[in-house]
C-alpha cells in the first residue's frame, strides 16, 4: 500500500501576517488537532506538499507525520487552496486513534464505462452524480477508494448509494447519520433529443428568402 511521510516544524508566530511570511518563505501553516491533545500550531514544506497532493490516494491515506523527532499518524481534515494560483495555503491534520473511528471522503472509481451496455447497445451516456464519499471506519479499515462496476448497467439504470455494499468495517457516513438511500451515484441517460436537433439544425442550409 502506498505510504505518505510529512515532515513539520512547530510555528510560534500566527496571525495573518505570519501565515503571509510563511508562504513568502515556501512554507504552508498548518494546524494539528485531535486524539484528545491540545491542537498545535505547525509548518509544512510547499514543495513537497504540492507533489503529495497531486496523487488522489494522499486524500484517503493515513499520513505519518514527522515532528519534534517522533512521528504520529495523522489524515488530511482540510486543505485550503489558492483561488487560482498553484498554492496551497492551509492544511488543517487530525491526529489518528488506532481505536477510534474515522470520518473521511474517499473518491468512488467508476468499473468499465466503456464497456457499459447502456453506452454501448442503447447509445446512452454515464452521468456522476458523485465522485467521492464520506465514510466511517477505524484507521485499519479506511478504503483506498469505492468501486462501482458499470458493465451491466443499462439504459436508464442508476445506483443509488443504499445500493452500494462498503468494504468490511466501513460504513456510509451519510447513512448511518439517517441520509437518504435512494441518493443517486450514476446512472446512464438516454442521449438529449434536443442536442441531436440543434447538431441538425446546424447543418441544414439555410432557407430561401420569402418573395
Amino acid at each position: 500500500m502506498i505510504s505518505f511521510d510529512i515532515s513539520a516544524e512547530r510555528r510560534v508566530d500566527t496571525g495573518k501576517g505570519a501565515s503571509r511570511r510563511l508562504r513568502h518563505a515556501g512554507k504552508v501553516p498548518a494546524i494539528l488537532y485531535g486524539a484528545g491533545k491540545e491542537p498545535a500550531n505547525i509548518q509544512l514544506e510547499h514543495v513537497d506538499l504540492l507533489h503529495k497532493s497531486e496523487q488522489e490516494a494522499f486524500y484517503s491515506h493515513v499520513l505519518t507525520l514527522h515532528l519534534d523527532g517522533a512521528t504520529q499518524r495523522v489524515v488530511l481534515k482540510d486543505m485550503q487552496r489558492h483561488p487560482f494560483r498553484p498554492l496551497i495555503t492551509h492544511v488543517d491534520l487530525q491526529r489518528v486513534a488506532e481505536d477510534a473511528m474515522l470520518t473521511m471522503r474517499v473518491p468512488i472509481h467508476f468499473l468499465n464505462e466503456d464497456k457499459c451496455v447502456g453506452v454501448k447497445l442503447g447509445g446512452g451516456a454515464i452521468s456522476h452524480q458523485m465522485n467521492d464519499v464520506e465514510v466511517l471506519c477505524l484507521p485499519k479499515d479506511r478504503p483506498e477508494y469505492i468501486a462501482i462496476d458499470l458493465t451491466d448497467m443499462k439504459l436508464g439504470d442508476t445506483v443509488h448509494l443504499g445500493e452500494i455494499t462498503p468494504p468490511a468495517g466501513v460504513q456510509f457516513a451519510s447513512l448511518v447519520h439517517g441520509g437518504d438511500p435512494m441518493q443517486p451515484i450514476v446512472s446512464v441517460q438516454a442521449a438529449r433529443v434536443s442536442e441531436a436537433a440543434d447538431s441538425a439544425a446546424e447543418g441544414a442550409a439555410p432557407a430561401a428568402p420569402a418573395a
